[in-house]
Order: structure tokens, then C-alpha cells, then sequence
């Protein structure tokens, strides 16, 4: 193994990479992994342990439930190979995540000077001594069929590799997670246009400098308006949402709430990001029916963001509440809805939490194999097609501004 100033080096010349710059959670894992690697060479690090330590999963983490860590290491190991095929070809220190295992490898890379290997004495001997015309044509011939097998053999090695590094989160198509994810986000994978995907960016007047608060239309003129920034949570759902479409191998395109328009509406498949009490273009759409985001307008939580139930079932709550105001965030509510577009040929999901965390946690539900197939069961879809519209609240746990348990607290079938 390199020295370990050379393997820590290394890792952050990774890191900054075109390849993985961006991908903070791959960065997180091939960090821990390394760190794990240089104090303990050779142990063994457990997958329940990369969930706790490095994703933030609570203690009742199943990796035979969950494939998330798997699928990380998938996606780690394809960007290292993208790496040393692409920018780090001549990098003096190779970074390998060998596959079924999450013991991270370093080695120093071999040593080429470029020139031609020097001919032995042998070899000079056998190429003076060729044999006869025949004899030369059968050898020809001989090695022509050797260097088409080997090149047929390289190429499909070189297309086992490039299909493993695209797709190297990808399960295969027998893969339970491939189904669920298959059934669920069907009806955003069908159409001629990649989906397109609204994240919500709330009104704010003021300035960073000096303290900003959410826009009032009583008091502040449109003029004053600030629609640059969004929260944590809706930033880190994109990049959820973006790995598992690339899983199944579509990609999405994104656009700020404030941008959005009806044009968009009728033309496209729609995933919303944020509640309708930022993500205000949503008003203009098709809403939910069954549990409607509404600020209380009585009671000791009067002016809080609620998810109303409006047909409250025996078990349920009337309305579902986050933590009080001024009190650290412990839970949340969230939404998760799929109707039909403006347009009906189109689909529209919404995706919302009353605060930036629920959001974060709803798409973080639906982008989890356990959790999707959860709510599949609930709603009687077992095969593609199946799937209709649905509102559903999911429970949020947060600890530290961080989403760590997530259920289902109520789900309706749409007519």
C-alpha cells in the first residue's frame, strides 16, 4: 500500500474530480471507507455500519430490507472506474473498491517508461530461423484467428465494463427494487419527454446581509421580491431523485418553481418538490382532495402550516402538525400524491413536506425500495399499469435537521 499521505491524496484528488465533485454522498463513503482502510487494513466494514456512520439510518437499519448501501458502493465503484479511465490515467496512486466488499484497495500504479521491450536472444534466434512458406502461412493464419478471438473478447469485456460503469447502480431486471421502482414511477417513464421536475423556491423580501422573511402581500411590494433560494431539504430530494432515475435509466430535467408555467403543465410530466405554501404555482394545477395543506386558523397552534385530513378515518388525525414553532424540529408531515396533469394524458406527483425536512423525507420515501413498496401494497399494485392515483401522509422522525424514520400514516385510493 502507498504511504498514507499518498492514499489520503489521493482520495481528495478523487473527491474534487469533474467525476465525483458534487456527489456528496459518494465523497462521504469513499472518505469513511478509506479512513477505515488506513487505521484497520484488511477489517471488514459491515454494511449496517456504513448506514449508521455515514448515511444517517437509525439503529433498526435492515440491509436485507434496503439495498441503499449496496447501491452507493455500485455507484462509487463505477465513478472510480470512470476516474482512472478518463482523468486519472496517469495518477501514481489507484483507488479500487473491489466488488463484494467494502474494503477500499490502494496501489501504486506500475511503472511505464514508453520504450520497446528489448528482444532476447531467443527471440532473435526464432526470427531468423522462420520456416517455410507454408509453414509461415499456416502461423499467419493461426494468429490472425488468436487476435480476432482475443479482440472479440476485448470488446466484450469493454461493453460489460462501460454497461457496468453507466449503469452501475442499476439493478438487474429481477431485482425487487427495479420492480417496485418500476411500478411506481411508471407513469413518469413513458412518456416522449424526459419528466420535468418543479422544485419550490418561496417568496422572501429583504437581503441576505441584513435578514430576509417570507413575502407578505399585505405589506410588501412584488418589487422587493427575492426567489433565489430554497431549502436544504429540496436541494438534497433533486439529487435522491436524480439517482434513482438514473437507475432506470431516464433522465429529468429541472426547473424553479417560479419559473414554471402552464405551458409546462400541459406538455410535460410533472414532479413537485416543495408544499404548495411555497411551490405556489401549484394552486393552478389539480389539487389534492384528501389531505390539503391549510395554516390552522384555531386552536393553540393557530397560523401553523397543517396537512388537513379531510375525511378523517376512525384512527386519524383531524390535521397533521410538525413540531411547535421556536422548538427544535422532532417531526414532520409530509405528502405524497400522484394525480393526473392539467393535461389528463399527463401525470403530476407531488412531493411536500409542511417544512424543508418533510420534503426531503418524502422524496427520500419514495426513492427507497422498503418504503415503495410499502405504499404498492397499500394500494393493490403488484404489476406495472396497476398503479392509479393515490394521496398519501407519511410520519417524518428528524434528528439534528436530518430525516431518520419514515411510515405511513394514512393513504387513499383517487377515483
Amino acid at each position: 500500500m502507498p504511504e498514507r499521505d499518498q492514499c489520503l491524496g489521493q482520495v481528495d484528488r478523487l473527491c474534487e474530480s469533474d467525476v465525483l465533485h458534487g456527489s456528496e454522498s459518494l465523497c462521504r463513503l469513499l472518505r469513511y471507507l478509506a479512513q477505515k482502510e488506513l487505521e484497520n487494513p484488511g477489517v471488514h466494514v459491515k454494511e449496517y455500519q456504513i448506514a449508521t456512520e455515514v448515511f444517517g439510518r437509525p439503529a433498526d437499519f435492515d440491509p436485507q430490507v434496503e439495498s441503499t448501501i449496496r447501491v452507493q458502493a455500485a455507484r462509487l465503484r463505477g465513478k472510480l472506474a470512470d476516474y482512472y479511465a478518463s482523468k486519472g490515467m496517469s495518477d501514481p496512486v489507484i483507488v479500487e473498491l473491489p466488488r463484494g466488499s467494502y474494503a477500499l484497495q490502494f496501489r501504486h500504479r506500475a511503472p511505464t517508461n514508453g520504450k520497446p521491450k528489448p528482444e532476447t536472444a531467443g527471440e532473435w534466434l526464432d526470427r531468423r530461423t522462420a520456416p517455410t512458406r507454408a509453414s509461415s502461412a499456416w502461423l499467419i493464419a493461426t494468429t490472425l484467428l488468436s487476435a480476432v478471438v482475443m479482440i472479440l473478447a476485448v470488446a466484450l469485456a469493454i461493453v460489460a465494463h462501460d454497461k457496468n460503469t453507466v449503469h452501475a447502480s442499476l439493478p438487474s431486471e429481477s431485482d425487487a427494487a427495479t420492480r417496485a421502482f418500476g411500478i411506481f414511477w411508471r407513469p413518469f417513464l413513458k412518456g416522449p419527454e424526459m419528466p420535468l421536475v418543479i422544485f419550490s423556491n418561496g417568496a422572501f423580501v429583504g437581503r441576505p446581509e441584513t435578514g430576509m422573511r417570507y413575502f407578505d402581500p399585505q405589506r410588501d411590494s412584488k418589487s422587493q421580491i427575492w426567489d433565489h433560494y430554497t431549502g436544504v431539504g429540496e436541494v438534497l430530494a433533486i439529487h435522491e431523485l436524480d439517482q434513482v432515475f438514473g437507475e432506470l435509466r431516464q433522465r429529468i430535467r429541472v426547473k424553479r418553481g417560479s419559473l414554471f408555467s402552464l405551458d409546462d403543465a400541459n406538455n410535460n410530466d410533472l414532479i413537485f418538490v416543495g408544499s404548495p405554501s411555497e411551490n405556489l404555482t401549484l394552486s393552478a394545477l389539480p389539487s389534492m382532495r384528501e389531505f390539503v395543506f391549510q395554516r390552522l386558523n384555531a386552536g393553540p397552534r393557530k397560523g401553523d402550516l397543517a396537512i388537513v385530513n379531510v375525511h378523517p378515518r376512525a384512527d386519524e388525525a383531524n390535521a397533521f402538525v410538525a413540531s411547535p414553532s421556536g422548538t427544535p424540529i422532532t417531526e414532520d408531515y409530509a405528502v405524497v400524491a400522484l394525480m393526473p396533469g392539467l393535461n389528463p394524458a399527463r401525470s403530476l406527483m407531488v412531493l411536500a413536506g409542511t417544512t424543508t425536512f418533510g420534503t426531503q423525507a418524502a422524496v427520500e420515501f419514495v426513492c427507497r425500495r422498503s418504503s415503495v413498496e410499502a405504499i404498492l401494497a397499500q394500494l393493490s399494485a403488484s404489476s406495472p399499469g396497476e398503479l392509479r392515483p393515490f394521496e398519501a401522509v407519511v410520519r417524518v422522525k428528524i434528528a439534528m435537521g436530518v430525516p431518520v424514520g419514515m411510515e405511513l400514516a394514512a393513504v387513499r385510493k383517487r377515483s
